[in-house]
């Protein structure tokens, strides 16, 4: 049996369809079928029916899929232990972050991390989705939730602090009745942000929609409208003015995750100490008593 054919058979599963497979996979929609066609012959059994919209596991194909689910995790489980083995030799540590981390405190903290380990390649994540540890999509993980995963060891090292912001020359900066916002588009599902951003709004006009926090930061310096900004990137900012508002503003705790089988990477545990020392030294870290 062909382990790879199996790969091909549980991203079919979790997406729904061969396209999507094809998708998540980089390749192509013929390529999907191929493989799954050569594990169907290999087992001798239907697994999926292909219908016109989407392709869905028959009875015997849900029967083995979490047999499937299960090698995957011990596949997985024997990578993160070589990867963490004491004769390792760790070449990349990968970091997943939100985009307004990522951008705005990795990336310019790179330089600082990389002296630590000068032959260790950094690769920052900033996707929409949240990467998994236990498939070591990465191996640190920076959140502003908690992390979905319950194998995942957990950190509050930090909180960002939100506030209302506009442009300098906004017009109406002493008139909140007044104020336009800038806003998100349907698109992004809902979060921590987008929940408080929208109750500040309230029926008021929303002037421009973006879908990351970094660009509606940039929108904001232009002065088309109010934004609801982390408070270590605006209040630097001469372009922006803090405004007064009697709405409650928004905290987000921030987390680091890694994996139960990174505990003894040196290289992993060293990167996330640095990460919550830097987080302390931009205002954004706990105070030493909390931790």
């Amino acid at each position: 049996m062909n382990w790879e054919d199996l790969q091909f058979f549980l991203t079919i599963a979790r997406s729904g369809s061969l396209s999507g497979a094809a998708r998540v996979l980089g390749v192509n929609q013929a390529t999907v079928s191929r493989r799954l066609a050569s594990l169907e012959a290999q087992l001798n059994v239907r697994l999926v029916d292909r219908l016109p919209r989407e392709s869905r596991l028959t009875a015997m194909g849900q029967q083995i899929l979490q047999d499937a689910l299960d090698i995957e995790a011990k596949s997985f489980a024997i990578e993160r232990k070589c990867l963490a083995s004491s004769t390792a030799v760790r070449t990349k540590v990968s970091i997943t972050a939100p985009p307004i981390l990522a951008r705005h405190f990795l990336a310019p903290h790179l330089a600082a991390l990389a002296r630590l380990h000068p032959l260790v390649q950094l690769s920052i994540l900033s996707e929409s989705h949240v990467a998994s540890l236990s498939r070591l999509e990465a191996d640190l993980a920076l959140r502003l939730a908690l992390p979905i995963e319950d194998t995942d060891i957990i950190k509050k090292v930090g909180q960002m602090r939100f506030a209302l912001y506009a442009g300098r020359d906004y017009p109406c900066v002493d008139d909140p009745q007044q104020w336009a916002f800038v806003g998100y588009t349907e698109r992004q599902t809902d979060f921590a942000h987008k929940r408080w951003l929208y109750d500040v709004i309230g029926a008021k006009r929303v002037a421009c929609e973006l879908s990351d926090l970094s660009h509606q930061y940039e929108a904001a310096c232009t002065g088309i409208g109010v934004a609801g900004l982390p408070c270590f990137l605006a209040d630097p900012d001469p372009r922006l003015v803090r405004l007064q508002s009697s709405f409650p503003m928004l905290d987000l705790d921030i987390w680091v995750a890694m994996h139960p089988d990174s505990r003894g990477d040196p290289v992993v545990r060293h990167i996330s100490q640095t990460i919550a020392q830097l987080l302390e030294s931009i205002g954004l870290g706990l105070p030493l008593v909390s931790r």
